[in-house]
């Protein structure tokens, strides 16, 4: 998934001084006297005043930010209109510490602008400001305007309209219809004095200050507290983003299944990595759920248990190798066979030409090792430097460990970073040309991403071939609360291609021996019930294992309050055939001191 950590300034900064590439401004000579905030924030998501000049605009400051780029104030009148559309609360831009406080009656004076986080290339929603202000106070220590309450009944079960097509799709310019989508509600709402009571985290505290909440408890809820994002039609519309107005250092540590009791409140603002955001002047106590960290089950002696764990840009100087040893030897019960995504080079991001990778494996294994787990063997391809993308430098790679108490590998030469595996036929059944070996490393659907690395295993006599995938991520798809909807998927085109590719080489395998044991595993950076995951199933020769499991325990990754599959165990017929068992074991996306974003997968089957 997108990394936030090189744009982001400060731990809860959502708007940076506006500029011309991410500001909405509507020019005009314009000069309005004497409006509201309801006159400014309109009824749909563009202001009727951008980029004119308001005056003597009245209000109540609800809250201040101190903090970061994006100094200032909430502003709410007191004297709503009758209209549910237009929200009574904007924020002021000051981009110095406000020199108001909460509870100060003031007229503001400045520009009307529609700022869009992150810049207009995102396609995010715009946030309605009003800059360069000239404040001035009437009186002070008055009331706050009441919150307005959020919860199940109030936010709609369906999420957004569908773009205008006239405006390339957008929703800015569409009526908002707060009583009919869930985000046309929350930008009704935009700037305004808000409140969530007793609400479920269904995504941990990240390292920037900030938690996903649900209003919603029983929306399409997870084994285990979670919200399960099982369609593209199923966006869940009570997830909501909690950040603080307060020191990131008072910020509840939650768990997914934590509580916070009691009642949130702050203004509702809107950001760049999450939408709609509730910035809490209070926030609710935190009640533990009691979320422990799974454990899969042993695999009996005649059942080869074969796992994937994205350990998430792995290399010598991290501090994790003792923590991920314990997961795989305790937690996912030390499988047969584990293809490790994102094992980076002896240096890590350091980009000088080394690609060799062993320091960082040996310490894994080493690691294992001393956990009380066997002591793996492993087999890789170093990539072409700066190649497989991922953070430059890193070369990261999938990597094989196995057991060779439980597990042979057959070796075969010719496999290196640009030759491409074949399949051939020995004595009726299917072998490869080179193993480990990559598939086709010069097809242009693997341009700076990942190759797959192929292996034949032998287990008790029969063979096994595994397939380690790491496919392109999602960065650069369009948000779930941005301006366009539906959302385009842009990345989908390479990893469709991609798919294209893991599923070709499974026929070729299939086609020489139909009854051989195939598995497709990794992170597929793509859901169960994705076009890319159709792609890799075609016409029967694989299928997603992780859609064995109940649709409550169907995830990966939880990101922006969304428990997601990402990471996929896929089985030829003759494995499928097999009376196997399959386990998302989550000890990693759940929780706060998570050793990586990613929960591993496991299959145990008797070939």
């Amino acid at each position: 998934m997108p990394s936030r950590s090189t744009a982001r300034l400060a731990a809860l900064t959502v708007a940076a001084v506006c500029s011309a590439a991410s500001a909405v401004v509507l020019t005009s000579p314009a000069h309005a006297d004497s409006v509201r905030i309801h006159d400014i924030q309109g009824t749909t998501r563009l202001s009727p005043y951008a980029g004119q000049k308001v005056t003597d605009v009245p209000g109540i400051v609800t809250a201040t930010r101190t903090y970061g780029s994006s100094k200032g104030f909430w502003l709410q009148d007191p004297t709503p209109d009758d209209n549910p559309a237009t929200s009574e609360g904007i924020f002021v831009f000051t981009s110095s510490t406000p020199k108001v406080a909460v509870g100060d009656a003031v007229t503001v004076a400045g520009t009307v602008s529609e700022y869009v986080p992150g810049g207009a290339a995102t396609g995010n929603q715009s946030l309605t400001e009003i800059s360069k202000p000239t404040v001035t106070t009437v009186s002070t220590g008055n009331a706050v305007p009441a919150p307005v309450v959020i919860d199940a009944k109030s936010v709609p079960d369906r999420y957004t309209p569908q773009g205008d097509s006239a405006d390339g799709g957008s929703i800015n310019n569409l009526p908002l219809r707060p009583d009919t989508y869930a985000l046309d509600y929350y930008e009704s709402l935009e700037g305004m004095n808000v409140q969530v009571k007793d609400v479920r985290v269904v995504t941990a505290t990240d390292p920037y200050a900030e938690l996903w909440v649900t209003v919603k408890p029983n929306e399409h809820r997870a084994a285990r507290g979670g919200t399960v994002y099982g369609s593209y039609d199923s966006q869940n519309t009570g997830r909501l983003q909690i950040q603080s107005l307060g020191a990131t250092a008072d910020f509840p540590t939650a768990d997914v299944g934590d509580t916070l009791t009691g009642t949130t409140t702050g203004p509702l603002d809107f950001n760049q990595y999450g939408g709609y955001t509730l910035v809490a002047g209070r926030l609710g106590t935190l009640k533990s759920g009691g979320l422990e960290r799974e454990t899969t089950e042993k695999q009996s002696a005649g059942q080869l248990a074969v796992a994937t764990y994205n350990v998430e840009n792995l290399d010598p100087s991290d501090n994790t190798f003792d923590q991920h040893a314990a997961a795989i030897v305790h937690n996912l019960q030390s499988p047969d066979i584990v293809s490790l995504e994102e094992i980076q080079d002896d240096n890590g991001a350091t980009d000088d030409g080394t690609v060799d990778a062993s320091v960082t494996v040996n310490k894994l294994i080493d690691a294992i090792v001393a956990a009380g787990g066997p002591r793996y063997d492993w087999r890789s391809i170093d990539p072409v430097n700066d190649q497989d993308g991922g953070e430059p430098g890193g070369n990261i790679r999938q990597v094989f460990l196995f057991n060779p108490e439980r597990v042979s590998f057959v070796d075969r030469a010719g496999g290196d970073s640009t030759t491409a595996v074949g399949v051939t036929k020995v004595h009726g059944k299917a072998e490869l040309t080179a193993s480990p070996g990559r598939i086709d490393p010069a097809s242009a659907a693997w341009q700076s991403s990942r190759k797959p690395l192929v292996g034949q295993f032998v287990f008790r006599g029969k063979t096994v071939f595994v397939i380690a995938n790491h496919l392109v991520s999602k960065g650069g798809d369009q948000p779930l609360t941005g301006q366009y909807q539906p959302v385009t998927r842009s990345s989908e085109n390479q990893r469709h291609a991609q798919a294209v590719e893991v599923n070709a080489f499974v026929k070729d395998i299939l086609k020489v021996q139909k009854n051989a044991n195939v598995l497709a595993v990794g992170d597929m950076n793509d859901f169960e019930f994705s076009g890319t995951t159709q792609i890799l199933e075609g016409d029967g020769e694989l299928w997603s294992a992780i859609k064995s499991l109940p649709a409550s325990e169907r995830y990966t990754y939880d990101y922006q309050g969304n428990a997601q599959v990402l990471d996929q165990i896929l089985i030829s017929p003759a494995v499928r055939r097999d009376d196997f068992a399959y386990d998302s074991v989550h000890i990693n996306s759940e929780f706060h001191d998570q050793i990586s974003d990613h929960d591993p997968q496991v299959l145990r089957f008797r070939p």
